[in-house]
């Protein structure tokens, strides 16, 4: 009885350890790519060569993701509707879009707290305004 209760120990450490290591793996990616996420530029796309319609675009740098639909009329943003938003606490930026619109232009603020969601929409935003371009 004693060896088999050792035997589980020995495989429930090695779990664990190996659990342990991977659990900061993961950690150190997402940490990377949100860092470089924040230094990531938007690019401020020419409104004039895109044609109206309604144009889907997303971008995802894991553990966050942003589906937009952004509708141009007379080579201006008339909406811009998030279709799904995986941001974990950064909800705020969900402002980002009416930003966009008001001010016609990518080159808004991004939303104190919620950085990257912010970047991660308008990146989606941009996605979708290039595709248009093309």
């Amino acid at each position: 009885m004693k060896k088999k209760t050792a035997t589980i120990l020995a495989v429930l450490s090695v779990v664990v350890v190996v659990g342990y290591f991977v659990a900061t793996g993961m950690i150190k990616n997402i940490e990377s790519n949100l860092a470089q996420l924040a230094d990531l530029p938007v690019l401020n796309v020419d409104l004039s060569k895109i044609k109206d319609g309604t144009y889907a675009g997303n971008y995802m740098v894991f553990p966050v993701s942003a589906e937009v639909e952004v509708t141009v009329e007379n080579h201006k943003i008339t909406g811009i509707e998030i279709i799904k938003h995986t941001h974990g606490q950064g909800a705020t930026a969900e402002i980002i879009p009416a930003k966009v619109v008001e001010n016609q232009t990518l080159e808004v603020d991004t939303v104190s707290g919620a950085t990257y969601s912010s970047k991660v929409i308008l990146k989606a935003i941009e996605n979708a305004l290039l595709s248009a371009s093309e």
